[in-house]
C-alpha cells in the first residue's frame, strides 16, 4: 500500500512539474510572438517616435558588485537620443526610498553622456515594468515610444505595452552572459508568467499613477 501511495505522490509531482514548464514555456512563446519583431538590436531599424522609455535599474548589486544591465541601457538611449529617433527620454524606475533612486541616477549617467538635462524626464514611480509602461500613457501621455533595455527585458515590455494600447518597439542594449546573470535569467521566466496573468487574469494596475506630466518635445 505505501508503494502505491509513494507512486500515485511521484506521479502528482511529475504531472505538476511538466504542467509548470509547460505554463512557463507558453507565457514566453505568447510574450516572444507579439514582440520579437519589434525589438531591434541597431539603432538604425528602429522607427521614429516621440520618446524612448528607458527601463530601470540599479547601478549596483545588493552585494556592491556593478550592476552589468545598468550602463548598456543608458548607452543605448543616448545612442537613439542623439541619432534623432526620439526627441526625449523617460526613465523610469524605482524611488521607492530615500536612499534608493534609480531614476536620478540614471538621468546623471545620461547627461555624462551627451543628453541634455532638459529632454530628461524622471519617472520615480516605475516600480515594476508594467508600471513603466501604464505610466508613460496615463500619466506623461504617451501612445507611441520606444522602449530601451535588454532584449528579454524588451520583449515583456512591449508586449505589455501594446495590452494597453501602446505602439511599442524595443532597443535592445547590449545584453549580459546568462553565466554572469543566471539569477535574472531564472527571474525573467517568472515575470513573463507574471505578465501574461497581469494582462489577461489580474488586470493589473500601477501602484501608483497621479497628475499628468508634460514631456519636453519642442
Amino acid at each position: 500500500m505505501l508503494k502505491v501511495i509513494q507512486h500515485a505522490w511521484k506521479r502528482i509531482l511529475l504531472i505538476g512539474v511538466l504542467a509548470i514548464v509547460a505554463m512557463i514555456w507558453g507565457c514566453e512563446w505568447r510574450i516572444e510572438s507579439v514582440a520579437r519583431q519589434r525589438c531591434l538590436d541597431a539603432v538604425e531599424g528602429v522607427p521614429e517616435a516621440p520618446v524612448a522609455v528607458v527601463l530601470g535599474a540599479a547601478p549596483r548589486l545588493a552585494d556592491g558588485r556593478v550592476n552589468l544591465f545598468f550602463r548598456p541601457r543608458l548607452e543605448a538611449a543616448a545612442r537613439l537620443f542623439k541619432a534623432g529617433k526620439v526627441k526625449a527620454l523617460i526613465v523610469s524606475g524605482d524611488n521607492g526610498s530615500k536612499d534608493y533612486d534609480e531614476p536620478t541616477e540614471m538621468k546623471r549617467v545620461l547627461i555624462e553622456l551627451g543628453v541634455p538635462e532638459g529632454k530628461i524626464v524622471c519617472d520615480f514611480a516605475g516600480f515594476r515594468t508594467l508600471d513603466s509602461i501604464v505610466r508613460a500613457k496615463e500619466v506623461f501621455g504617451q501612445s507611441r515610444l520606444i522602449v530601451v533595455s535588454q532584449r528579454f527585458h524588451n520583449e515583456r515590455a512591449v508586449y505589455l505595452a501594446r495590452a494597453s494600447g501602446v505602439e511599442a518597439w524595443g532597443l535592445n542594449a547590449k545584453d549580459v552572459p546568462v553565466a554572469l546573470s543566471l539569477k535574472t535569467f531564472l527571474r525573467e521566466k517568472l515575470a513573463c508568467v507574471k505578465a501574461v496573468l497581469d494582462v489577461n487574469v489580474l488586470h493589473t494596475q500601477p501602484k501608483f499613477l497621479g497628475e499628468k506630466v508634460a514631456v519636453p518635445l519642442e
